[in-house]
């Protein structure tokens, strides 16, 4: 918990909004500038309930948040590349993947 709570702080810049508990009982809320994170200690990893497959985060800083994210030596799923979505009307990004210390997938977007 604390290293998943240092990286999304110390390395991606959020805030601590709120915590609590201690051990497995541990739990904290993280500021991502429009939303929040709720992070559990007792969560299940690989855990995937429903249709949310990933976290995805706004930043004009794609590169720059992947070159962090590899510092800290996580797993690059996708490396920064631009694509279209091909939606009602075509949605142009600036888009990269890796995964967390906690496992999760985390998308980082740039709308161009």
């Amino acid at each position: 918990m604390d290293a998943v709570i240092a990286f999304y702080c110390d390395v991606l810049g959020m805030n601590i909004l709120r915590s609590w508990g201690d051990g497995v009982e541990a739990g904290a809320m993280l500021d991502t500038g429009n939303g929040v994170i709720e992070l559990f200690a007792n969560a299940e990893p690989g855990r995937r309930p429903g249709q949310v497959d990933h976290i995805a985060l706004a930043t004009d800083k794609v590169d720059e948040c992947m070159a962090a994210c590899a510092k800290e030596g996580l797993k690059v799923i996708m490396a920064p590349q631009d694509i279209v979505v091909p939606c009602e009307t075509p949605y142009p990004l600036h888009i990269a993947f890796v995964e967390g210390k906690a496992g999760e997938i985390i998308e980082f977007f740039d709308e161009k």
